[in-house]
């Protein structure tokens, strides 16, 4: 089969490959027809992050039809229309048993290459993944747009371990694509005002097109005065941090009521400056959000019926044949990209 296959970091190879093959009784063939650039395929790229050790097919956001079965496999049946989760799981460790699945012992990302494992992902024309990580499609949502599952999930996840409040006024650092799918999940979900911050001017307008009830740049002077002027003089109630860095992070610490939580799910950077003596002596709340824990069903029935828009934040879909260009361009921040998905 082709594949887009990283051969040394920052050079991906459009190459044959040979085809996976059922190894489990509950293997999955899915035949990819489309998959999207992840921000963390584009951080592994240049072997910052570690995790996308050369040679390695990456890709984890796609969906596709299944071409094959192992023999035991019941849910499923050739010829249906998936997507599947990112993150394969054991389901019989201490946390997959009590639901935690994102934080399994034996937790494996597909096409991601790290010290402890291997897994070539979707940006190939065959992935192969277990039955229990499936999910079949509803009608009318495309491949493209399921695609998209997975970091609506991201988005999902993060929401569902955050504590908001009825009527809490909550605000969003960073408006990348995690930032702007919160924005739907929180729409759907909360009666309370949302507020995003970017130091992106077209970021921001994107923001307010999609429903932010106000926008501010985080680089501005008086951002902590106007914070309090909109919160009757407490702060924001709940806030999410989307970028994963020093500066975004503080941001959201300085805006935080007392008593309040800030929910870090970016992970550009791995360690950060933390102003621990603010975080204590004003009793907030840190959550630590990671990938998926079961909100696959819940995101693709959002998606289905347009309360998440997913196909307005695809910026270019490309053959996949031409990777090593989309991966030029968001590595570069070139065309303000959101989401690139590539069609085998």
């Amino acid at each position: 089969m082709k594949a887009l296959l990283m051969e040394e970091y920052k050079k991906l190879n459009y190459t044959d490959v040979p085809d996976p093959q059922i190894e489990g009784d509950h293997d999955i063939l899915v035949k990819v027809r489309a998959v999207s650039i992840c921000g963390s395929d584009v951080h592994g790229f240049d072997g910052s992050t570690g995790r996308r050790k050369p040679p390695i097919i990456m890709g984890h956001e796609a969906a596709g039809e299944i071409a094959a079965l192992g023999k035991r496999v019941t849910g499923f049946k050739i010829g249906d229309r998936i997507t599947f989760d990112s993150t394969i799981y054991c389901g019989r460790c201490f946390y997959c048993q009590n639901g935690q699945v994102n934080l399994c012992d034996d937790r494996m990302v597909l096409g991601v290459s790290c010290d402890d494992y291997r897994r070539h992902g979707a940006f190939a024309e065959y992935v192969l993944v277990p039955e229990h990580i499936c999910y079949p499609l509803p009608e009318g949502i495309s491949f493209e747009e399921a695609a998209m599952t997975e970091p609506a999930g991201v988005a999902s996840h993060a929401f569902r371990i955050t504590p908001v409040g009825f009527n809490e006024t909550v605000a969003v650092v960073g408006t990348g694509l995690i930032g702007l799918l919160l924005f739907d999940v929180l729409k759907a979900s909360i009666s309370g005002r949302i507020i995003a911050l970017d130091t992106d001017p077209s970021r921001r307008e994107t923001a307010r097109k999609r429903g932010a009830d106000a926008v501010f740049d985080p680089a501005d002077p008086d951002l902590n005065k106007k914070m309090l002027e909109l919160t009757s003089g407490r702060g924001v109630d709940r806030v999410f941090e989307a970028v994963g860095a020093t500066s975004p992070i503080q941001t959201a610490l300085s805006i935080v009521r007392k008593g309040g939580s800030v929910t870090l799910i970016g992970n550009v950077s791995p360690k950060i400056e933390l102003p621990l003596q603010s975080v204590v002596t004003r009793q907030i709340s840190l959550f630590g959000s990671c990938a998926i824990a079961g909100e696959y069903p819940l995101v693709l029935d959002l998606i289905a019926r347009k309360k998440i828009g997913v196909a307005s934040l695809i910026s270019k879909t490309a053959p996949l044949s031409e990777g090593q260009i989309w991966f030029d361009k968001l590595y570069k921040r070139e065309d303000n990209l959101l989401k690139v998905v590539l069609i085998p």
